[in-house]
């Protein structure tokens, strides 16, 4: 794919081969499809014009029954994304269509709403622009007789007086006969001894035949679960189509069995509506982040890219992904994953932080692009939700346009007519399986409520959030909004040294640089980073140029990683109350799980799938069972946080140590402590001034808590901590002399750590050597640490050894 704004040509030859020695011209019909084109475009075969394309998200099927030869040209003319975007919004004259450019700081190109491709290849605030033009995705030659199918997809229903599950298998042809083909089709799940066989006509033309198939009531089905709450159980299933004409078609297919509701209802003593989701029945805590293209170039992303940034989140103790609406519609390897390993996906249409259009031409390609879209996609049990836009309805809300006061009607009736009349129109007649909201943030019920525009889409007492303050100092959890639903939120940080190094100069390493501004896509996000570090550490000063940028890129870490996990368990811990009116919080979806290139941004995971500190701090903040701690006018509050399924008896030990010793000052063990199920519940209570009176020798600047809960067999939540000051204001905090002694262990390697005083954000990197750590970033606190480190690809004793650098807060000078 290349960047360009003239006319590209492709051009390919073919022979076709429908069958062994057969011509052509014993098919009824011979379509060319292409998969995805981006995107503007002319098809030609043999000179002979078949169509146009102007969506890179569309599937298009062009009849070459009447031009095909015995050798063929198929040729693709290419039109320049930016100039079509820019002739579109010339073009259209009833009223303009905000925005025209995007800002200069992400030097990108103006006019992206009016072409229906990916709306970040023209920049965003985390990516450049590389408006990319090609062939994108498979094209292939469709030869048949009498009928064809298109799309196959399984709805699985649950009766729940009955107790029983049920299948909806919808079957889309093309059937070129002018009679009507009548046949048999046999619907097949061994493992849940099902069988069912119906008789069935399919009409000339285009359309559809919906079977249900009742599943054996003495057959135990197991549903599929998301990441940590259960198996994510599959069953194969074969459906053979025996018609009177044509071949016999057999579709192998697995098929999962879960139910999701997105409930939207009163909660006594408060305003407003609930909102979470029910998986098969029951409510689950939403964890996890937003999901942005995994590369510039879509020809780049690989099974194997897929399959390591989504294990990545899995391992993190992630259960849900937002495929954000900036993007593309994923490839079907990326839902395949989330099916296997339990990632729910929240799936924005393809429409973001703009107005858009809705004349005709355009309303109709949007239309076939949601149809075929879900009708690809629908069969995924992963798949929760379907959502209109990221932004666009608080964007109208608080006019971020600048639209006059007259003239906004106009765009809240285009609004309504995209999102609701169309493509809410078409979701819900493809797939009744699953909710569907306007947009996010959005009020949900209560926007509906309002047309489909809320006053505040903000609104705390109703539906999902988004929440970015970068003025504030992200440890004081009362800045945070008390939301239903936190599906946006993050603070920034610069990747690696080793993941910058491959993409510049000695010259460019330093925060200042024009390297580092240019990379830098969002206004004023390196000095917000410094600001936000400032608040509680002290700034890099070492003479070597090299050594303060490495230093700077360390802190931007430690920085993103401490902000996201105070608001991420701020998130968590308000899951069961409600205060002044507002709580039950029931998701948080950070802001944003990967990278398109390597750059500063908000991602957890870099270019490329190296776990920034972030990615350690959530396997923590997002662990099953974590107690968390937070301070209000001067009282200590902890609270566990647990999504496991039964209640616990555990102990919570309470240790505080001096800065200045690895010996703990004080411990506490408060025995017989009930962990709720999947409930934040308050379990601890003391001001600070009597913890520190009750540790001898102890003051806010010279003394640390940690926290864990214990039970039998080892069972055990992450150890976690709160600090009692800036660590700036540290008192008795000694630089430490880290070591590390590696040895292989089958596939993994063992890395044993030795510390001579309490080392906070203890660091591990290993350069480009691919794989992650079991944890990193820690507070060490113990004189020795073993961490795993997992490989992603072959390495050494040797390797690691030499590529290891090991870094604590003090190690910043």
């Amino acid at each position: 794919m290349a960047r360009c704004r003239s006319q590209q040509r492709c051009r390919a030859a073919f022979t076709p081969r429908c069958s062994a020695g057969a011509s052509s011209r014993k098919w009824q019909k011979v379509n060319l499809v292409f998969e995805g084109v981006d995107t503007v475009a002319q098809i030609l075969l043999n000179n002979v014009t078949l169509g146009r394309t102007d969506n890179m998200f569309n599937r298009y099927s062009f009849d070459i029954a009447r031009v095909i030869q015995e050798v063929n040209f198929v040729e693709v003319r290419f039109l320049s994304a930016v100039s079509y975007a820019a002739e579109q919004s010339r073009c259209h004259k009833a009223h303009s269509i905000p925005p025209a450019c995007p800002p200069p700081v992400q030097q990108g190109e103006c006019h992206v709403n009016f072409i229906r491709k990916e709306q970040c290849s023209f920049s965003w605030d985390w990516g450049p622009s590389f408006p990319t033009q090609g062939i994108w995705k498979d094209v292939r030659i469709e030869a048949y007789n009498h009928y064809h199918l298109i799309y196959f997809s399984i709805t699985p229903f649950f009766v729940k007086n009955a107790q029983q599950w049920y299948l909806e298998v919808e079957s889309i042809f093309d059937v070129v006969s002018s009679k009507p083909i009548a046949g048999l089709v046999t619907v097949n799940i061994p493992k849940l001894q099902t069988q069912q066989t119906f008789n069935v006509k399919l009409q000339p033309g285009e359309g559809s035949i919906v079977l249900l198939v009742n599943i054996n009531k003495s057959a135990a089905v197991e549903a599929w679960w998301p990441n940590g709450h259960g198996k994510q159980t599959g069953y194969n299933m074969t459906t053979t189509f025996m018609m009177e004409a044509g071949c016999q078609i057999e579709k192998v297919s697995k098929v999962y069995f879960r139910t999701v509701e997105l409930v939207q209802e009163p909660i006594p003593g408060s305003p407003g509506l609930s909102f979470y989701f029910r998986i098969n029945g029951r409510p689950i805590f939403i964890k996890g982040s937003n999901w942005i293209p995994a590369d510039s170039f879509q020809d780049r992303v690989t099974y194997d890219t897929l399959r390591l940034l989504l294990k990545s989140a899995a391992d993190a103790n992630m259960n849900a992904l937002r495929v954000w609406g900036g993007g593309v519609y994923e490839q079907d390897e990326f839902y395949d994953i989330c099916d296997e390993i339990g990632i729910m996906i929240w799936q924005d249409f393809m429409f973001a932080c703009a107005l858009y259009p809705t004349n005709q031409n355009y309303l109709e390609s949007v239309r076939a692009e949601v149809s075929h879209q879900v009708r690809r996609l629908k069969s995924h049990p992963s798949i929760i939700l379907w959502s209109g836009n990221n932004e666009n309805e608080a964007a109208i809300a608080g006019n971020w346009f600048s639209i006059p006061a007259p003239d906004r009607g106009v765009y809240i009736k285009d609004y309504v007519t995209l999102y609701v009349k169309n493509i809410r129109e078409i979701v819900l007649s493809e797939d009744k399986s699953r909710p569907f909201v306007a947009s996010s943030p959005t009020n949900g019920l209560e926007s509906v409520k309002e047309g489909w525009l809320s006053q505040d889409p903000y609104d705390t007492h109703y539906g999902d959030t988004h929440f970015y303050d970068y003025n504030s100092d992200c440890w004081n959890w009362t800045v945070y909004p008390r939301t239903r639903f936190a599906s946006e939120y993050g603070f920034q940080s610069w990747p690696s040294f080793s993941t910058i190094e491959k993409v510049s100069s000695p010259e460019d390493w330093s925060y200042t640089s024009n390297f580092s501004l240019h990379r830098q896509h969002h206004e004023g996000g390196n000095i917000q980073m410094l600001q936000e570090i400032e608040r509680h550490f002290k700034l890099p000063q070492s003479p070597d140029p090299v050594k303060k940028f490495k230093d700077m890129i360390y802190l931007t870490q430690v920085m993103q990683a401490q902000c996201i996990k105070t608001e991420t368990e701020f998130y968590r811990f308000s899951q069961s109350e409600i205060i002044n009116g507002e709580g039950h919080t029931m998701g948080a979806l950070y802001w944003q799980l990967n990278d398109i290139w390597q750059a500063p941004s908000w991602a957890s995971l870099e270019y490329g799938g190296k776990w920034k500190l972030l990615h350690y701090f959530a396997q923590n903040f997002f662990a099953p069972l974590l107690p968390v701690a937070y301070e209000d006018k001067g009282m200590l509050h902890i609270y566990s946080v647990s999504d496991f399924h039964e209640d616990h008896k555990l102990t919570l030990r309470v240790v505080v140590h001096a800065w200045s010793s690895l010996e703990p000052v004080c411990i506490l063990a408060k025995e017989g402590v009930t962990v709720k199920a999947q409930s934040a519940l308050p379990i601890y209570k003391e001001s600070i001034s009597d913890l520190l009176e009750r540790c001898r020798n102890c003051t806010r600047k010279s003394c640390i808590v940690t926290f864990c809960l214990v039970g039998e067999d080892g069972f055990q939540s992450p150890t976690n901590y709160y600090f009692l000051s800036s660590l700036k204001d540290a008192v008795g905090l000694e630089k430490t002399q880290l070591s590390a002694s590696v040895s292989q262990q089958d596939d993994t390697y063992i890395f044993v750590l030795q510390t001579t005083a309490i080392a906070p954000f203890v660091t591990l990197d290993v350069g480009s050597i691919k794989g992650r750590f079991s944890d990193n970033g820690f507070l060490m606190t113990e004189k020795k640490k073993v961490v795993v480190f997992y490989p992603w690809e072959p390495t050494s004793v040797e390797e690691l050894e030499s590529s290891l650098t090991l870094t604590s807060l003090l190690d910043v000078v």
